[in-house]
């Protein structure tokens, strides 16, 4: 089996990117390796995006998700002839 070994750029990128989605660098290489730094990278800084935005624009319950959707599907329903 080949052993794996980081540049020290690489090295510096996964620190980063770890403690960025707080996680271990070790936790952080399994999905690295599988992925690639790129996207690994897109998913953690699009996550915390959306915290962000959550947080300033508000959370809303499941409850309040579902009652929502329901009304769409059902003025769908009314807007679509023979339904």
């Amino acid at each position: 089996m080949r052993s794996l070994a980081l540049t020290a750029m690489q090295q510096r990128r996964l620190e980063k990117l770890a403690r960025d989605a707080g996680r271990t660098p070790q936790a952080m290489l399994r999905f690295v390796l599988r992925d690639g730094f790129d996207l690994c990278e897109l998913e953690v800084y699009e996550s915390l995006a959306a915290e962000r935005d959550a947080v300033r624009r508000g959370y809303v319950s499941q409850a309040e998700a579902r009652r929502q959707a329901r009304g769409v599907i059902a003025a769908t329903r009314l807007q679509t002839p023979g339904m």
